[in-house]
Order: structure tokens, then sequence, then C-alpha cells
């Protein structure tokens, strides 16, 4: 049974949502589900924009056909080829085959890597700025490359001021029955999802995200309607904006700390928790305590980028690093995390390596402050080692001023 939305007059909302996948992309958990998300223009010419994943096709193609009413389908704008976007759209081609594919060239050369069928003879190529008249709408198209792949651009609808994102602004998390911003509470419920799916999806790219911001800025926007999550609408667009800004440019959100350990008996999670007690006695609030082997790294990372400093604390393993703490560090690493303020401990019973190793590679990462002050635990923390705690919690409480 179709399950369509209006967005505006002529913009109907045709996507799905999944609640039983565990991993998106197979690797990030998404315990609140993730929906698909894609439009149909109907004016003179009908327009879709994307189409969804394969574990939603069937009612995504009841959804397109619901909206159409019975009209045939004109164009399909395709933003982004990602699978979980394009997955349909040789099915769309196989039932409205007179559609034009509205598309750039890089776009084409996906098509034919994913699909077989002949783009060539429907291909509507765009560049920058192009304009597609519709009848009583106008878009236009901006190019968006590696936010956050190669292909990506962005539709904007002049008549109707939608921004139709791709991927940018998406989250993770279904639709739940309210569509829009306005009808969310957006800094408890959907902020954690918001920033989890930037800093893993599109971390990496902060100059592309940056370029793609100031050409998204030229336009007077109403709506944001990304290919993941909610629609922002007026109310909320600011405060996305200033975030995306930040993450964007590496920027702290807030003022805080993060402490993630990595721990094999508990004596490493002991030395993480009394540093914790003491910047707490300091008067440090909001601190975030993170066990490496329990806690998802999709998360740990997400809150690297909110935070100003970061403390880790690993046992030495193998003469390196913790697994997870390495696995966790190596991700941050590749997500290109900057401008933050770093703390180390590490524990060892014979030969305490941990700590060098972590530095390597966070030093590697510009604009990293790495506090001179490190705490050394051969086995256990000893009582004649809590001015070493002291001295480093007073080293951070010193960085957040």
């Amino acid at each position: 049974m179709q399950n369509i939305r209006k967005v505006t007059n002529d913009i109907y909302y045709v996507g799905a949502s999944n609640r039983r996948l565990s991993l998106f992309e197979n690797v990030y958990p998404i315990p609140r589900g993730i929906s698909y998300n894609s439009y149909v223009l109907v004016d003179d010419k009908t327009v879709l924009f994307d189409t969804a994943d394969k574990i939603v096709e069937l009612q995504f193609l009841e959804n397109v056909e619901a909206a159409l009413n019975g009209r045939n389908l004109d164009y399909i704008v395709v933003n982004h080829m990602e699978p979980d976007h394009c997955a349909v759209l040789e099915e769309i081609i196989r039932r409205y085959p007179d559609i034009k594919v509205v598309l750039n060239a890089k776009t084409v050369n996906m098509v034919k890597q994913f699909f077989d069928f002949d783009i060539d003879s429907r291909s509507v190529i765009i560049k920058e700025g192009d304009k597609l008249e519709t009848g009583r709408h106008t878009l236009t198209f901006f190019m968006a490359p590696m936010v956050h792949w190669p292909e990506v651009m962005m539709t904007y609808d002049i008549t109707e001021k939608i921004l139709f994102s791709a991927d940018a602004f998406g989250t993770f998390g279904a639709i739940n029955g309210n569509l829009f911003s306005d009808e969310v509470d957006f800094e408890h419920e959907w902020l954690d999802d918001v920033r989890r799916y930037y800093t893993n999806i599109v971390g990496k790219y902060g100059g592309p995200v940056q370029t793609a911001l100031k050409k998204a800025s030229a336009y007077e926007i109403d709506i944001i309607a990304p290919l993941h999550g909610v629609l922002w609408k007026k109310d909320i667009i600011p405060e996305l904006i200033e975030k995306y800004t930040k993450w964007a440019t590496y920027t702290p959100e807030d003022k805080a700390v993060m402490i993630a350990y990595g721990s094999v008996y508990g004596n490493t999670q002991n030395a993480a928790e009394i540093l914790a007690s003491k910047l707490s006695e300091k008067g440090v609030k909001n601190i975030k305590l993170y066990d490496v082997s329990v806690t998802h790294p999709s998360y740990i990372l997400s809150e690297a980028f909110r935070c100003s400093v970061l403390v880790f604390a690993s046992a030495t393993y193998n003469n390196g690093i913790f697994i997870n703490m390495e696995n966790l560090l190596h991700d941050i690493a590749a997500h290109c995390l900057q401008n933050r303020t770093v703390a180390f401990i590490q524990n060892g019973s014979w030969a305490p390596v941990a700590g060098k190793k972590m530095e390597e590679i966070i030093s590697s990462l510009k604009g990293m402050n790495i506090i001179e002050k490190k705490v050394t635990i051969k086995s256990s923390l000893k009582e004649s080692q809590l001015k070493d705690i002291e001295e480093l919690a007073d080293a951070i409480v010193e960085s957040l001023k």
C-alpha cells in the first residue's frame, strides 16, 4: 500500500524506512533504523529525484506510482549514484521507458559501472548552473564532488526554494511519521544521529563540504530535502548550517572532554575513571567515558568531533596498542580529525609502548596539541602515581581555558 506525503503542493515524498537493518553500509549500527528518501515533482513535466535501496524497492515503487496518479514519468534526476539511492534506477527505466535521465558527466560513467542498460540514448547531461524547466518549476544544479562521492550534485528548485541535497544534511534514523524538522525534537532525538552520520560518512571531506556550503549559501532555502532522515525547514536550517560549518572546519562544538580506554583486566579502565573523577572535582562537566571494546567506534568518532579535549588510555598489547583502541585511532586518522588537545595514558607490565604508538597516529593529524604530561602504568596504578593523574587533570583543565 502506498505511503506518500506532500512536501509542497507539487512535490511528494515517496521514500521509505527500514527498521530491521542493523548496520548501515554494513559498518555503522543504526538502532533507530534508516530512511531512504526520494521525491516526485508533479508539474507539466514530472520529475523523480533519485530512487532508493533495493531493500525498500516495493514500497518505493508503489509510492512513485501513487504520486504520479496515472501520469507518465518524464525525468529522473540522479544526484548521487551510491546503491542505497540508485539501486532501483534500472527498474524505473523499465517501467517508464521514455524517461530522460538528468545527470552529470561523471555520473554517466558510474551508471555504466553499476548497470548494463543504455544510458547514453536517454541522458540529459548537465553542467554547473544549468536549468531545467518543468512548467511552473525551474530546477538548477550545482556540483558537490566528494560530498561524499566524486559524482555528487545537488538540485535546487528555484520556485519552491527547496534544496535536494543528496547525502549532505542526511542522518541516521527512520522516519516515524513526522517528516519535517518542526515536527520533531531536533536537539534530543536527532542531533546525535545527524552528527554521527556526518562525521562517519562525510567527515573526511571537510574541504569539499565547505565548498558545497558556500555554493548553497547563494540560494534562499526554505527546505533542505536530503536522501536520509527528516526534511529540514527554516526553523532549524541556520543551526544545521552552523553545525556543518564547525564539523567541516574541524572546530570543536563544545569545550568538553572525551576519554576512551582500552583495558584488558580493568587496570587501565581504573586509571581512566580516576582521571574522570579528578576532572569532575576540578569543575569539568559532561565528561564522556567510553570502553572501546563496548562502544562502536562510530559513536566515539562522533564525540571526538564534538569535544575539544580527547584522552586515550590503552594497555600495551602484542608490543603495540590494544586492538580496539588501535582500530579507533586509525578510524579517527582516516577521517582527518584536526584541531584537538590530546592526552595519553599507557599501561604495560614489562614494556609500556602504547602511548608512544598512539601519539604517532594522532600527531600525523593537523593542529593536534599533544599534552606533554603522560601517565605510564606498569600493571596497576599505585597510590604514588595519583599525583601523575592529578597533574594530567590540571593540564587538561588548563587547556579548556
